[in-house]
């Protein structure tokens, strides 16, 4: 196996919520390294279409795509959309989702159903229907070069150091993020007579545009004191390990879950204690 399974040409991937953000980094660093894509968005069409411009400037074809994903049928029609456009499926990273910090006796129906509805309920019918094309795709590709043994396709779920890690306000957020661990775990096992892998992407602490939305008065300084490692994540970061997923070079990883974080999830939240010297 050479490193030339890295390059993405020929690849066609749909990206869930790129308008901004994590995916939309994802979506930039996959055409980079030459993959067609399909860019979903919910509500930032200018990030989008601006994106579209930046990847087809690049050579590669890139498309816009809107919908509700907490809608079924968004679901479907995003997915159907990208594959006419794309002229099939060889990869789903499926980003979209909304993060939220509310007490837990605060929740309310409607905001518990918004949040699993998008986050999870989401991520299993885009992959439901993604899955069809991947299918046809695989078969078309083994058809055209018979060496092709693992000719299938790859879904990357996007969920969150949130999955593994408690946190005040965050109980159906983090509910949603564990759920995507444990439905991903479950679809690469009925995945796996397909060729059709499927693994989780968790990133912790990845500095997007909402940080400013939120607290004006963030900077970057800040965020790299949040993280262990002493430096805060960039979306691009997220792509780079987005494109590996994709990529014929993980072709062996499937049913894994990839906390990206900086060691968070690895260092304990205690205080440190203090060294005691020896004499």
């Amino acid at each position: 196996m050479t490193l030339n399974l890295l390059d993405l040409s020929g690849k066609q991937v749909l990206i869930t919520g790129a308008g901004t953000g994590i995916g939309r980094g994802v979506a930039m660093v996959l055409a980079e390294m030459g993959a067609d894509v399909a860019l979903h968005y919910g509500r930032s069409a200018d990030g989008a279409f601006e994106a579209v411009e930046k990847i087809t400037a690049l050579g590669r074809r890139a498309i816009a795509v809107q919908g509700d994903l907490g809608i079924v049928a968004d679901c479907r029609r995003v997915v159907d959309e990208a594959a006419a456009y794309l002229g099939g499926l060889d990869g789903l990273v499926n980003n979209a989702g909304i993060t939220t910090t509310i007490n837990f006796l605060d929740v309310t129906e409607e905001q518990f159903n918004r949040s699993y509805n998008l986050n999870i309920r989401g991520e299993f019918f885009c992959a439901q229907q993604a899955v069809r094309y991947m299918i046809e795709r695989g078969r078309a590709l083994k058809e055209r070069d018979p060496e092709l043994d693992w000719a299938g396709g790859s879904i990357v779920n996007i969920s969150s150091v949130h999955g593994a890690l408690g946190c005040p306000g965050h109980s159906v957020y983090a509910g949603t993020k564990g759920a995507i661990n444990a439905f991903t775990r479950e679809l690469a096992v009925e995945l796996l007579p397909l060729h059709i892998r499927a693994n989780v992407l968790a990133p912790g602490t990845i500095e997007v545009p909402s940080y400013w939305r939120k607290s004006p008065d963030y900077t970057r300084e800040a965020g790299n004191k949040i993280v262990p490692w002493g430096r805060v994540g960039l979306p691009e970061d997220v792509g780079y390990l987005a494109a590996y997923l994709i990529s014929d070079l993980s072709e062996f990883m499937t049913g894994s879950v990839l906390y990206f974080d900086g060691g968070l999830t690895a260092k304990m939240a205690i205080p440190e204690q203090p060294q005691q010297s020896e004499g």
